[in-house]
């Protein structure tokens, strides 16, 4: 990857989020193209790897049993603190939303992984074929945690577990399983062509190593900036919710301050927990190069912290954006709608850092 490009990757999440966010008025109108983009950015994503290549690591599991027990533990000492007394203005309106606050940043790390997140790790040098394990275990693991938790939560998510459950699979569903089968039909449709070519009578099912599907440098780059437009007009939406609410100005500090914080404890918890239980390996040793182009393959410890910090820190925010309009206080959706720009700039942050060769 040249110096200008990665200069331009380094600064493209910043800029995407402030064209999002000054020209939100512009951008209101496609909202629709959310899908769509999130679509293909996670096909090219797939594409890339070969799911016979997809296996579960100790870190996969550390990291979900922390970021599950970090959920009850922050919601149960933020529901505690809501029952002590809080100040009120003039109108007997609490200072502080305590519940909202609760709600809030036990969502910031409830939130299953990004989609887009095996796209920075690969920039980084992580395995995008262990972090897209993750994805797709942590989302799983969340669309049968929320049913269960949320009514606990807020009582008046008055669901049942199988009306409750059905709509996050409809959510998470189309858009993180439909391109991985895209993605794999391609690759098998690809293999059987190039077997009858050949004259191969192998089975079409059978991928061969030989015939490996690959990517142009050009369209093995496409997700990263797919990611860069979505989050155009995610950061729209936001702006626009943002905009027409009326909150209490103390909670809209304490749930972006909180999102920070959240943030950067999660990355760096990741690192750790990756670091201290490295993947024995990140992908068959002939594709090291064409997947993880950034990755060294003998830095198995090196690998998988980048890979759990981005699996553990780099959340599904869009989703988790929806889960609290759903289910729980319409303020505490100002959480994950704040963890949106802190965990971009801690992303292009570390993208900087990797572009002159070090990292966080």
């Amino acid at each position: 990857m040249s110096t200008f490009q990665q200069k331009i990757d380094a600064y493209a999440l910043p800029v995407s989020m402030l064209i999002g966010v000054v020209f939100w008025p512009l951008f209101m109108p496609v909202q629709f193209l959310l899908g769509p983009l999130l679509f293909l950015m996670l096909f090219f994503t797939f594409c890339k790897i070969n799911p016979l290549d997809l296996r579960l690591r100790t870190w996969h599991w550390v990291v979900l049993a922390v970021q599950l027990a970090l959920t009850f533990l922050t919601w149960v000492g933020l529901n505690a603190l809501s029952q002590l007394p809080v100040p009120t203005n003039a109108e007997g309106v609490p200072a502080v939303d305590m519940q909202a606050l609760a709600q809030g940043l036990m969502l910031c790390f409830l939130m299953p992984t990004a989609t887009a997140a095996p796209i920075i790790a690969g920039k980084l040098g992580g395995s995008i074929q262990n972090l897209t394990t993750f994805t797709l275990l942590s989302n799983f693991i969340t669309s049968l945690i929320v049913p269960l938790f949320f009514p606990y939560v807020n009582p008046l998510a008055d669901m049942s577990f199988l009306e409750a459950g059905w709509l996050i699979l409809q959510k998470v569903g189309p858009v993180l399983l439909g391109p991985f089968i895209a993605a794999w039909l391609l690759r098998i449709g690809y293999n059987a062509v190039q077997k009858r070519r050949h004259g191969l009578k192998e089975s079409v099912f059978r991928l061969s190593e030989d015939y490996e599907f690959q990517l142009t440098p050009f369209w093995a780059s496409m997700p990263f900036y797919l990611w860069a437009c979505s989050l155009i007009v995610l950061m729209a939406g936001v702006t626009h919710t943002l905009w027409y609410a009326r909150y209490s100005m103390w909670t809209i500090v304490l749930l972006c301050v909180g999102a920070m914080i959240s943030c950067v404890v999660q990355y760096k918890l990741g690192h750790l927990i990756g670091y201290r239980f490295p993947a024995s390996s990140h992908g068959k040793d002939y594709k090291d190069i064409v997947i993880n182009p950034a990755a060294v393959p003998t830095d198995k410890a090196g690998i998988s912290r980048i890979t759990a910090g981005q699996a553990f820190g780099q959340k599904n925010t869009s989703l988790a954006v929806w889960m609290a309009q759903m289910y729980l206080t319409p303020m505490s959706v100002i959480a994950p709608a704040a963890y949106i720009i802190w965990q971009n700039l801690f992303n292009s942050y570390e993208l900087a850092l990797a572009a002159r060769g070090k990292r966080t």
